[in-house]
Formats: C-alpha cells, structure tokens, sequence
C-alpha cells in the first residue's frame, strides 16, 4: 500500500481529488492528519508554479510522497485575473460569494461574447526529494451574469458551460468529474499513479511541462 497525502485544507478540494484520483494500493491521507505542517504561501506567478511549491513543501514536511492542486479562474476581459488570486480576488478571509460577487460587478453590462473564461487546474506530485510527476486541465467557458445553482464551489454557481447550457453550479458531480479542468488534470495524473503502484516509477516523458506554461502531462524521475 503506498501512502500519499493531498496538499490542501480545501475539504472540497480534498474530497473532489480523493474520488478523481482513487487507485487500487493507493491510501489516502489529508493534511489535517498533518496539523504540525507549515501554511505554504502561494507567490508563484502560475498554477503549476504553486502547485510544484506546495508539493515540494508538503512532502517534506510529512516525508510522504504528496499530490497538491493549484486551480482558479482567468477571465479574457480581465486580462486573466482573478488567475492565481482566484481565491482571495474580493480580499483575505472572504467568501466564494463575496469573490463571486466582485467579479460580477467588474463585468457589469458586458455582453456575453466578452465574458469568456476558462478554469484551469495543475498538479503537481512530488517526494521529499523533489518532483515526480506533473498534469494540467483547462475548462473554458464564460461568466454569467448571476449565480445560478447551488452545486460545487467557488465561481462554480456563475462559470456558465455552453455545451450544456448551464452554469457548473447547476450540473450534477457525475458530469463535473467528467468534463472538469480538475477531472483532464487528475486522468493524466491517475494513471501515472497506476503505473507508480504497478512499477515503482513513473517514465521519462516532457520533462519541461513542469513549471511551464505548456499543457499536457510531465513527469520527472
């Protein structure tokens, strides 16, 4: 049985990736197992920056071969903001709602061809050693002009999906875990996980995807 922990206190998060990432030989630990670990600061000017950062870190703390997941939202009006700060866009210590509830008020009036957006998610699997393995995944789509469902987190209840006509806060988690920016990262990751169960190793393949802005997996021995 190998021991891996995931790099958030994000218990959405935890859940989402625990079920994305299930692998037979593979145990699942969180980091309130962990309460001795240190907060990881996220200044990386990219997801998959702060992703490597946080598994890096985490893994040296618990001296167990860690996964961590940086995700957010960009915004074509915006410039790609929220981006890195998707998380605390409207402040420190605020609400999904609250960030939700800025982003709105800075596309006020704007017409729905120029609300497009695009969620992505890196990440990003590491030893106390360094680096093993790293996926990314991009969901586009465009900001409604308000919250609609109650489903997911996060800017889930106004990131509308034309393909299915409504917005992520709307659909069920079974086509969430399908079509997600999270889900394209965590099947890339999953099955280098398979082969890291199988093998003990994962091959060498792309190496320079990590930290770049390249899409598509990476992995380092």
């Amino acid at each position: 049985m190998l021991d891996l922990v995931i790099a958030t206190r994000n218990r959405h998060k935890a859940k989402e990736l625990a079920g994305l990432l299930s692998v037979r030989g593979i145990r699942w630990h969180s980091l309130a197992e962990f309460p001795e670990a240190p907060l990881v600061k996220e200044t990386g000017r990219t997801f998959g920056a702060n992703a490597i950062k946080k598994a890096q870190a985490m893994a040296r703390a618990t001296g167990l071969l860690t996964l961590a997941d940086d995700s957010g939202l960009e915004v074509d009006a915006l410039g790609g903001r929220p981006g890195v700060r998707s998380a605390r866009f409207a402040g420190r210590q605020v609400s999904a709602q609250d960030n939700n509830e800025k982003l709105l008020r800075m596309l006020d009036g704007l017409a729905p061809e120029k609300r497009s957006a695009r969620y992505r998610c890196s990440l990003a699997l590491a030893g106390p050693s360094g680096v093993i393995a790293f996926t990314q995944g991009t969901w586009r789509g465009r900001i409604a002009e308000r919250p609609q469902g109650h489903l997911g987190f996060g800017y889930d209840p106004i990131f509308f999906v034309p393909r299915f006509g409504k917005t992520v806060g709307q659909l069920p988690a079974s086509t969430k875990q399908r079509f997600s920016h999270r889900a394209i990262a965590a099947r890339q990751m999953r099955a280098m996980l398979k082969r890291l169960v199988a093998t003990g190793r994962v091959s060498r393949r792309c190496p320079a995807t990590v930290g770049s802005g390249r899409r598509g997996p990476g992995l380092i021995v």
